[in-house]
């Protein structure tokens, strides 16, 4: 997908590609499972809020919500403010946990990384046939999901890997950004250049490369500011 056509895309749409990369739905928009693209499946939240910086919110919900309690969320929903602060809870955060009776939840802020950002010559794409020459004695755990979790980008180093990016949910349109980094190697900059070198692959495959982390993951956080990324929402989930 060329730049010119991201930049059509609103906060609102992009929320969507994000929803939809993260879970799998069936014919009703219902969640299902979280979309993880190795085998097996883990069951999807009952609920997933999308606020975004546009002032409108994407809701879903999953298949055994009853019809009465979508409606009473959904109402609350319209209601949510424009989002400026990620780290804000949604104004009806309460009413969500006790409607749902929620005895957890999740919340973070999701971004679009842009074309411009900067990747490095020690960037490269990882698949299985020079996987065992670059994960040994770091990501050897990434080898039996390496075809899945495509592209798969790595920072190396002393000929191993010590950062990797690669697709840990994806559609025909968006791919979410999954990102390693060993501890020894953390606050280098590595990082920031594998989630560029990956978006872009992604946009070679002709997707939307998105990043999106938890409200507490200052890490993940600090290499969003460093590449300058575009943010265009927060995504708040119960289960």
């Amino acid at each position: 997908m060329s730049d010119r056509k991201e930049t059509k895309l609103t906060a609102h749409e992009m929320m969507k590609l994000h929803v939809e990369a993260l879970f799998t739905h069936d014919e009703s928009m219902r969640l299902r499972t979280i979309n993880e693209p190795w085998p097996g499946e883990a069951l999807a939240p009952r609920f997933f809020l999308g606020r975004t910086t546009d002032g409108t919110a994407l809701c879903r919900f999953r298949y055994d919500v009853s019809e009465m309690l979508v409606k009473q969320l959904e109402g609350l929903c319209a209601n949510e403010p424009s989002l400026r602060d990620f780290q804000q809870k949604p104004q009806h955060f309460e009413a969500y946990m006790n409607l749902l009776q929620g005895e957890q939840f999740t919340m973070g802020p999701c971004f679009l990384v842009p074309a411009e950002a900067a990747s490095s010559s020690q960037v490269v794409s990882i698949t299985r046939e020079n996987g065992m020459e670059f994960l040994r004695g770091s990501f050897e755990w990434l080898i039996e999901e390496i075809d899945y979790a495509q592209p798969c980008v790595a920072f190396i180093c002393e000929n191993r890997a010590v950062s990797i990016c690669r697709s840990v949910r994806i559609t025909s349109r968006a791919h979410e950004a999954g990102l390693e980094t060993l501890d020894e190697f953390r606050g280098r900059g590595y990082a920031a250049a594998v989630v560029a070198g990956w978006a872009m692959e992604v946009r070679k495959m002709g997707g939307i490369p998105l990043y999106s982390t938890f409200w507490g993951n200052l890490a993940s956080q600090s290499v969003a500011r460093k590449l300058a990324l575009s943010f265009y929402g927060a995504n708040f989930t119960v289960y």
